[in-house]
């Protein structure tokens, strides 16, 4: 009876311990957008080409997307530059000093960021890619074969980018990068480095230790700078989105934002 008894006081005092209990955080809402680079850099190993963003149809596009990913109001916008590079040139983009810039950084991130009037950061980490050393490798011991698959999946996808970016404009080549399947399929490239290598040495591996280190690196950025009850929208290269995508859904307090359901059709 008296256990009976003691069980029935925890009862009868749970609600009130749990109306004395503070209420859970609100979740961070992240949208990965995945573009491209506006001022054709030729940096990566396969390059989309772009004409010139700062054209006039080309900046109604950017505007258009803009004004749609408004909708989701975001309360901070994150983009590939470090921390100090963002703050030194977000200040004079505000105060109109700033000279045109065709980066995708100024051309999405921070535009949208002074249209929300959310803050503006920049979470990049920069990182080592060793394909030379995968590349070397495959071709001492015949697996060039693996390489050159991958590269032509990859060039048929930029290729796609490419169409889609005359057809369908600034907003039709971003949702084609943002598509999930597509995302997984990108992220393929990655993995089949893991087949280029043997025993001890394992250039695929560590090429890919790397690239999971960077991303690893600017999750933590991104998910550092938010605040509980934040809503960010994070702009980076494409390649880079799954790994992101997978850090933001994995990490507890964090949602992820499909950026398809807000990009123009």
């Amino acid at each position: 009876m008296i256990r009976h008894a003691a069980i029935a006081l925890l009862l009868l005092a749970a609600p009130a311990l749990a109306a004395g209990a503070p209420p859970p955080a609100k979740p961070v809402q992240v949208m990965i957008v995945g573009d491209f680079h506006m001022s054709n850099p030729g940096r990566d190993l396969h390059n989309v080409q772009v004409d010139d963003v700062l054209a006039p149809k080309r900046q109604a596009e950017i505007a258009a997307v803009g004004r749609a990913l408004g909708r989701f109001r975001p309360t901070v916008v994150a983009a590939e530059w470090p921390a100090d590079l963002v703050a030194q040139r977000y200040a004079k983009y505000l105060d109109g000093s700033a000279q045109p810039s065709r980066n995708e950084v100024v051309q999405l991130g921070f535009r949208l960021a002074k249209a929300a009037g959310g803050r503006m950061v920049g979470v990049d980490v920069d990182g080592e890619f060793p394909y030379e050393a995968v590349e070397a490798y495959a071709k001492a011991h015949g697996q060039g074969v693996i390489l050159d698959a991958a590269d032509a999946d990859t060039q048929r996808m930029v290729d796609e980018e490419t169409r889609l970016l005359a057809a369908h404009g600034v907003a039709g080549a971003l949702r084609f990068l943002n598509d999930p399947l597509r995302l997984r399929g990108d992220n393929s490239f990655y993995r089949q480095m893991l087949r280029i290598g043997d025993g001890s040495d394992q250039p695929g591996a560590a090429l890919l230790t790397e690239w999971y280190k960077r991303n690893l690196l600017i999750c933590a950025n991104l998910i550092q700078a938010a605040k509980p009850g934040d809503r960010m929208v994070v702009f980076y290269g494409s390649g880079h989105a799954f790994l992101l995508r997978q850090c933001v859904q994995e990490t507890p307090g964090f949602e992820l934002v499909e950026p398809n359901a807000y990009l123009p059709r």
